[in-house]
């Protein structure tokens, strides 16, 4: 009897014309989306990129890797000498920036109770908290 594999599910965001490459050979070769993908990880793994794969193999950033670190260092060293009140209001300007750029969007929310009791205790917790 054959070894069955083990699988993981992942979700991946890939070029949109990348994406209809993968679909065109999975048509022609019979076979899923995941195996076409699984095909080039394997293939990438043992030294041989699939073909039409253009993108390069290098990090883009190597060049920059040291200035990138002293920055990263500064910037720490930074962090860590201002008080925990100044790092609270660098943290809340942040997330007021952040709001800006992506607004919280309005989301359905379902809770669960096991009893009555339950309910009403979260229910006086949360008027008292809004």
């Amino acid at each position: 009897m054959p070894k069955k594999t083990s699988l993981a599910r992942i979700s991946i965001t890939i070029p949109a014309d990348l994406l209809k490459v993968a679909d065109r050979l999975a048509r022609q070769l019979d076979r899923s989306r995941s195996w076409v993908l699984g095909e080039a990880v394997r293939r990438m793994a043992q030294g041989s990129p699939p073909a039409g794969v253009r993108e390069p193999l290098v990090n883009p950033y190597a060049e920059q890797a040291e200035e990138l670190e002293a920055v990263r260092v500064r910037r720490l060293k930074a962090d860590l000498a201002a008080t925990p009140a100044e790092r609270l209001r660098d943290a809340e300007e942040i997330l007021q920036m952040a709001r800006v750029v992506r607004p919280a969007r309005n989301r359905a929310q379902v809770i669960a109770f096991d009893s009555y009791e339950d309910y009403y205790r979260w229910k006086t917790i949360h008027r008292a908290g809004a």
